[in-house]
């Protein structure tokens, strides 16, 4: 009797876990389903290395609103669940391996009978045919090859990227080589800033990726204001900013990143590898190069010095100190970054900002270096697929002229004489920036000079004048002022700029730190451009204005003749027998006013 009430005990018992033990796990799914971040260690999340055949996990948007006004920011992505939970809206997460590129791309793939051109300056047809997990050869020397880095000891980074109307295929094939090319752990996290590209999907459809987050602007705010932006949502140790049109090649990230963890205060760029625009070739850069500006403030690429080269020859692993970066790509301490003030906020779109940023790193007690074991491919393209508003020249000179009223002290005398139109652009208020400098107790421009940029001179002759060459309604134009290449007749604007000349009391006339030269001193020869030198005869004209000939002082029987050559398109300069009343040899000068 007893034997059987136990039985059937613990029968009931027996039935009854069944019973719990089915509940129980009915409402854990049940949990699950509503919260997908319940596991997502295993796929990255933490920080670590995550297998290739990961659990998906499900991210949810979070809508928040950027101090700045006016700005709404979305942040999308798996950091997104720490602050946040929410089943409304929740898309899948896939490591960068399960992400499927070419979908993507084809979403916003060219056309045929599209111009392939049109939309992002280089020729989208090749770039999209192009896979987004190419190889590209390894360009670095071969003492970088055998370089180690321990990765385990290294700081991790958020890598910030900005993009208006980036093509597709351009776009992932920058966030894919990030990840390729870089120690998984050592990515923090990819920010996308989409500065109010037409497409929303181009940034959002990212995001389906592991530790990609979105950030989109409700308005255009141009490169600075976007990257502050991405870096102020940034929790990487590193920042490293890179534009949307690049591929980071093999063991990029380390030598970033180690150089950050010995100095803090090392500002850091890889070597700038070319991605032709026509058709996105791979093309290894020099490494004896360094960034510079001349007094116009436009940043141009310097050959090392005698000295450098020296150095680079005894350690080509060793990093190249700087006066300037291109500006589009470095890395920099995010804790710093925020300290040195960010960037000025009041510049727009793009131009200049790295200018100012390079000064500010040297003159306020910091370095700059291009590491040469670190490259990075660009799309170098001929000009913008963007507008800037009121044009693309006022933008870039409103913003150099900030950097200039801030950082050049009595120096930036030279960059107006450089620069005419600048003193026709007003900069703004740049008080803020002006006690930022004063506040970080930074150095003089005279410092920099003599310290980081010994081979940038002021003028050795004295421009003590400047102003526009007229004939009639017409005026000298600089156009695009290379070496070689010759000035021509335009209507004349009144704003300065390219119309703006410089007078030296030795009677060189100059635009663009270049000079007009005489090809020779004979009848018909070609007035162009060419480098400035003081003892040069042919770059030496005499006048008397405000009504006069401008006679070449080495042949005064030649003047400055501007008659139209027989199916030429352009009224160019050339030399011929001076005529006193030939109207194609009247110059008037309007003077500019002095500042």
């Amino acid at each position: 009797m007893f034997r059987r009430s136990c039985r059937r005990w613990m029968l009931g018992f027996f039935l009854v876990w069944i019973f719990a033990s089915a509940m129980y796990f009915y409402y854990l799914n049940s949990a699950d389903s509503s919260n997908s971040f319940a596991d997502n260690s295993d796929n990255g999340g933490g920080g670590g290395f995550g297998p290739a055949s990961i659990r998906r996990a499900k991210a949810e948007s979070i809508d928040k609103k950027d101090r700045a006004k006016n700005i709404d920011i979305v942040i999308t992505g798996q950091q997104a669940a720490d602050s946040q939970a929410s089943s409304a809206s929740q898309e899948q997460q896939v490591m960068w391996t399960n992400f499927d590129w070419k979908a993507y791309v084809a979403g916003g793939a060219w056309h045929a009978g599209e111009d392939k051109y049109a939309k992002n300056k280089f020729n989208q047809q090749v770039s999209d045919s192009v896979s987004a997990i190419r190889d590209v050869p390894d360009t670095r020397e071969s003492q970088c090859r055998s370089i180690q880095y321990d990765s385990t000891d290294l700081p991790d980074t958020s890598v910030v990227i900005t993009f208006h109307n980036e093509a597709r295929s351009t776009l992932v094939r920058t966030v894919l080589s990030v990840f390729r090319m870089s120690p998984y752990h050592l990515v923090r996290e990819i920010i996308l800033v989409d500065d109010f590209s037409t497409d929303e999907d181009t940034g959002k459809l990212l995001t389906q990726i592991a530790k990609v987050r979105l950030i989109r602007n409700n308005r255009r705010e141009g490169l600075m204001r976007s990257r502050i932006r991405g870096a102020n949502a940034a929790t990487g140790h590193v920042l490293t900013f890179l534009d949307s049109h690049c591929e980071c090649n093999k063991d990029w990230l380390q030598p970033l990143l180690s150089r950050i963890k010995s100095d803090r205060k090392a500002v850091v760029s890889p070597i700038i590898d070319v991605i032709g625009m026509d058709n996105f070739d791979y093309i290894g850069a020099s490494a004896n190069l360094k960034g510079g500006f001349a007094w116009n403030l436009v940043f141009k690429w310097d050959n090392l010095n005698s000295r450098e080269l020296a150095a680079r020859t005894r350690d080509p692993t060793a990093p190249i100190r700087t006066p300037m970066i291109a500006g589009g790509l470095f890395s920099i301490e995010r804790q710093l970054f925020n300290e040195l003030g960010q960037y000025d906020t009041k510049m727009d779109v793009w131009g200049a900002e790295n200018l100012e940023f390079s000064l500010r790193v040297w003159q306020c007690h910091c370095v700059l270096e291009i590491l040469p074991c670190s490259r990075v491919g660009h799309v170098f393209r001929r000009q913008h697929p963007y507008s800037f508003p009121g044009g693309s020249g006022v933008v870039f000179t409103r913003n150099t002229r900030r950097a200039a009223e801030v950082w050049l002290d009595e120096y930036k005398q030279f960059y107006f004489q450089a620069s005419g139109g600048a003193r026709y652009i007003q900069p703004g208020d740049v008080s803020e920036r002006l006690e930022l400098r004063r506040r970080l107790n930074c150095r003089s421009f005279k410092w920099y000079l003599e310290n980081v940029y010994p081979d940038l001179k002021p003028p050795s002759a004295p421009l003590t004048k400047r102003g526009e060459l007229r004939q009639g309604e017409k005026c000298l134009d600089r156009l695009t002022a290379s070496v070689g290449s010759a000035p021509a007749m335009y209507p004349c604007h009144g704003s300065g700029g390219n119309q703006e000349w410089l007078f030296s009391d030795s009677g060189q006339i100059t635009s663009s730190d270049l000079c007009l030269q005489a090809m020779s001193a004979t009848p018909d020869a070609r007035v162009l451009f060419s480098r400035c030198e003081i003892n040069n005869a042919m770059q030496q004209f005499q006048f008397n204005p405000p009504n006069t000939l401008i006679r070449l002082k080495a042949s005064p029987a030649l003047c400055l003749d501007t008659k139209p050559i027989d199916g030429a398109s352009l009224q160019n300069p050339r030399l011929h027998s001076c005529i006193a009343e030939g109207k194609f040899q009247q110059w008037s000068i309007k003077w500019a006013p002095n500042m």
